[in-house]
């Protein structure tokens, strides 16, 4: 049975709030271990309304610091210290974030039961920011108007299987158990080689998510997120919108679709929509024809990755 690895959408809209949308933000849940990607106004109250248990959130990655994707993060940090919080916080974004909440709880004088740990994001190049052998999250840069990452989340990859019924007919040792499953063949004491193939099979295969918001069309994405299971991309505009979309560094929809066919996505996720679309279908449409595999965020829906 496959572990759990899945994703809540918090909120799918793009700088402001509409009825039935939210500010960015999501729940990535590996192995009931959870991590909280961006922090938009309302946070809080849609990790209630999805029963997310916010005390087990030990790290937030904030993707960049336009107000939509970090607003909420004082009020989710001060929560914590109102509930009498212990464990560390890690924080994870662009290096002003840090200043930013220190200022906030200076001027509420307020003192945190709890540590609370900043890490420097960089924007130009791949970096892994959090691996705990389980899992590892790697950022990258995204093409937006301020300094803009995305996020990577990519299990470890798990060591073959041991067959040990095989292995017991070989009569091989406990001992060398390890070294069978990292791969090597075993040699007998006869100097017999037992291949590794014979010995082992496949351990179930890596997941990867991807997060990608904001960013204009930006073709090296393609290769930062190469194969990913589940790919979130922006999709804050429709094509007849491309001269806005361009100059605002956002996406289409077809953008979006473009960068999961190019990289091998196996299924696209559209999200960060402009609060002037109230019908979503028809961005779903323009996808779908680049992108078969595409679908559209919901608030409060949980995916599979």
């Amino acid at each position: 049975m496959m572990k759990k690895f899945e994703v809540t959408i918090l909120g799918s809209s793009a700088a402001l709030p509409t009825r039935s949308r939210n500010l960015p933000a999501q729940v990535v849940n590996y192995r009931d271990r959870l991590f909280l990607v961006d922090c938009g106004e309302g946070t809080q109250m849609h990790l209630k309304r999805n029963r997310i248990r916010m005390g087990k959130i030990m790290h937030i990655f904030i993707s960049h610091l336009h107000g939509d994707h970090f607003y909420g993060l004082i009020g989710l940090v001060s929560t914590y210290h109102l509930l009498g919080r212990k464990e560390a916080l890690h924080v994870y974004g662009p290096e002003p974030l840090e200043q930013i909440i220190r200022v906030q709880l200076e001027a509420s004088e307020t003192t945190l039961f709890y540590p609370l740990i900043f890490h420097t994001t960089q924007h130009t190049a791949p970096e892994e920011i959090f691996n705990d052998g389980r899992i590892s999250v790697t950022s990258f840069p995204l093409l937006h108007r301020v300094p803009t990452t995305g996020f990577l989340f990519r299990e470890i990859p798990h060591p073959r299987k041991l067959l040990r019924d095989v292995a017991d007919r070989y009569g091989i040792p406990v001992g060398a158990f390890d070294a069978i499953r990292a791969g090597n063949d075993y040699v007998d004491e006869e100097g017999n080689c037992i291949p590794n193939g014979l010995l082992t099979q496949e351990s179930a295969p890596v997941r990867s998510y991807a997060y990608c918001s904001d960013t204009g069309f930006y073709e090296p994405l393609a290769d930062m997120v190469r194969g990913c299971d589940l790919l979130y991309h922006e999709a804050t505009f429709m094509q007849d919108m491309l001269a806005s979309a361009r100059e605002k560094q956002h996406a289409t929809a077809v953008d979006a679709a473009t960068i999961a066919r190019l990289s091998g996505a196996n299924r696209l996720l559209l999200g960060h929509f402009s609060a002037r679309y109230e019908d979503l279908q028809p961005l779903l449409e323009e996808a779908k024809a680049v992108f078969s595999q595409t679908e559209l965020a919901e608030d409060n829906a949980t995916y599979e990755v």
